[in-house]
C-alpha cells in the first residue's frame, strides 16, 4: 500500500481514542509527579529525627529544608531550555536517574553539610523532571482532554506528600530516618528501568525537530494502526510561531507579557502556599488552640489537590485563563477570612480545608496552562521556567510569614497580607487573558507548519 498521504499529528490524536500507550505514558508521568510529593515533604517528616541524633538546633536546619527548593528552581530553569534543544525523554531519564542517585546517597549522610549538598542536588534533579512530565503528557494529549489529564497528573504530588507522611510514621520508629531516604532514592531507579523500556520520545517534538519519519510512525502506531498508512507527517501549531527555540521563544514579543504573567500567578500562589503550610501550625498554636488541634486543622489545607480535576474538566471547556483567575480570587477570600475565624474552631476547619481546596485547584492548574500557551518549540522551556521563577515565591512566602511575625502583625493581618497574593496572582492572569492573542480561532493561518 502508498505511504504518500501527509498526517497531521495533532489531529491524529484528537481524532483517535485515548489508547493503552497513553495511558501507559500518563502512569509514568503520574508516578514521577508523586515522587516529587514524596520528596518534598519527606525532609520534614525526618527533621524531628536528624535534630535528635545529629544534636542539632531547629534554625541549623534552615538550609537542610531550604536547599531542596533552591535545587528545584535551579533544576527547572535550566532543563526547560535544555529539553527544547535534546528532546523531553532524554532529560526526562537524567533527571530521575540525578534524583534517584542523589536521594539515596543522602541517606547515608554523615553531616548536616552533607546532607545539605545532596537535597539540592536532589532537588535539581526533581525540578528538572516535574516540568518535563508536563510536557511530555500535554504533547500526547487530545486538545479537548489536555487540561483534565494534567490537572489529574498533577493531583499525584499532594498524593505523594501524603503517601510520604503515612510511610514516615511507620519506617522512622521501625527502620529510623535513612529508610525514608532509601525508599525515596530506590524508587525512582525502579521506575527508571520502566522509563527506558517504555518512554518514547514526544511525537510532537519529534515533527517540530525533523527527526525520521520511521520513528514518529512507530510511536503513533502504539496510538493506532492507522498511523502505519503515513507517508510523511506535519503539524499545525495553534499557538503563533515565532522561529525562535526555548528562551527565544518564551521572551519573544509574542509571548513576553503571558510569560511574565504566567511567572507571576505561580509566584504569588507558592507565597500563599508556602507561608500556609509552613506556619499555620505556628500561628494557630500561638492564637490560643493546643499543638495537636494546630497540626490538624494546619494539616486539612494541602488535602484540597482533588479539585484541580474539576478545573480541568471547566478549563477544556471554558476560558482556562478566566477559570483559574476564579479560583485566584475565591482563594484570596477564603485566605482572608482564616484570619478571621480564629476564635471559632468549627467555621476555622471549614475555611481552613475551603481555602486549601482554591488554592490547590488553581495552583495544580497552572502547568497545563503554560503547556497550552506555548509552541512545541517553547513548551519545555515555558512550562519549567514558570514552575522554575515560582519555587522562589515559597521561599518568600515562608520569609513573609517570619517577617511579619517578628513585626508583631496579629493573626488576622497576617493572613490578609498573604491574601493579597491571590488578588495579585488573579489580576496577572486576567492580564495575560487580555494581552494574549487568540490563536484557538484561525490557528492555521498563524501556525507553522512542520513536514518532511
Amino acid at each position: 500500500m502508498s505511504r504518500s498521504n501527509a498526517v497531521n499529528v495533532q489531529t491524529f490524536i484528537n481524532e483517535h481514542p485515548f489508547s493503552g500507550f497513553q495511558w501507559l505514558i500518563f502512569f509514568m508521568c503520574f508516578v514521577i509527579v508523586l515522587l516529587d510529593g514524596f520528596d518534598t515533604a519527606a525532609i520534614g517528616f525526618i527533621a524531628p529525627s536528624l535534630i535528635t541524633e545529629w544534636g542539632i538546633s531547629k534554625p541549623a536546619l534552615a538550609p537542610v529544608l531550604s536547599a531542596a527548593l533552591f535545587g528545584l528552581a535551579c533544576g527547572a530553569l535550566v532543563s526547560g531550555p535544555l529539553s527544547d534543544r535534546i528532546g523531553r525523554r532524554s532529560l526526562l531519564l537524567g533527571s530521575v536517574l540525578l534524583f534517584g542517585v542523589a536521594c539515596l546517597g543522602s541517606a547515608f549522610s554523615s553531616s548536616i553539610e552533607q546532607l545539605t549538598t545532596l537535597r539540592f542536588i536532589t532537588g535539581v534533579g526533581l525540578g528538572a523532571a516535574m516540568p518535563n512530565a508536563v510536557t511530555m503528557m500535554g504533547e500526547y494529549c487530545p486538545d479537548r482532554r489536555r487540561a483534565t489529564l494534567i490537572n489529574l497528573m498533577f493531583c499525584g504530588f499532594p498524593l505523594g506528600a501524603a503517601f510520604g507522611g503515612f510511610l514516615a510514621a511507620w519506617l522512622i520508629p521501625h527502620f529510623g530516618w535513612r529508610s525514608v531516604l532509601v525508599l525515596g532514592g530506590v524508587t525512582p531507579l525502579l521506575l527508571l528501568v520502566l522509563l527506558l523500556a517504555k518512554m518514547p520520545e514526544s511525537v510532537r517534538y519529534m515533527v517540530a525537530s525533523s527527526h525520521p519519519v520511521e520513528r514518529i510512525r512507530a510511536a503513533l502506531a502504539r496510538i493506532s494502526d492507522d498511523a502505519v498508512q503515513a507517508g510523511s507527517f506535519v503539524m499545525t501549531e495553534t499557538a503563533p510561531q515565532t522561529g525562535s527555540k526555548g528562551l527565544g521563544v518564551v521572551l519573544s514579543r509574542t509571548y513576553i507579557v503571558g510569560s511574565v504573567m504566567l511567572w507571576v500567578a505561580y509566584f504569588m500562589g507558592l507565597v500563599i502556599f508556602y507561608a500556609s503550610i509552613n506556619w499555620m501550625p505556628v500561628l494557630l498554636k500561638d492564637a490560643g488552640l493546643t499543638p495537636q488541634r494546630a497540626t490538624l486543622i494546619s494539616a486539612l489545607f494541602p488535602l484540597g489537590g482533588v479539585g484541580a480535576v474539576l478545573c480541568g474538566v471547566l478549563m477544556d471547556r471554558f476560558n482556562a485563563n478566566r477559570i483559574i483567575a476564579a479560583c485566584y480570587a475565591l482563594t484570596a477570600v477564603s485566605v482572608y477570612f482564616i484570619g478571621q475565624a480564629v476564635g471559632n474552631v468549627g467555621a476555622l476547619v471549614f475555611i481552613v480545608f475551603v481555602a486549601g481546596v482554591l488554592m490547590n485547584t488553581a495552583q495544580s492548574s497552572m502547568p497545563a496552562l503554560a503547556a497550552a500557551f506555548y509552541p512545541t518549540q517553547g513548551r519545555g522551556t515555558g512550562v519549567a521556567w514558570m514552575l522554575g521563577v515560582g519555587r522562589f515565591g515559597g521561599i518568600a512566602g515562608s520569609f513573609l510569614v517570619a517577617e511579619l511575625t517578628r513585626e508583631h502583625f496579629s493573626f488576622s493581618a497576617i493572613f490578609a497580607i498573604v491574601a493579597g497574593a491571590g488578588v495579585i496572582s488573579c489580576i496577572a492572569l486576567l492580564i495575560k487573558q487580555a494581552a494574549r492573542p487568540h490563536t484557538v480561532t484561525g490557528a492555521s493561518q498563524e501556525a507553522g507548519s512542520f513536514g518532511h
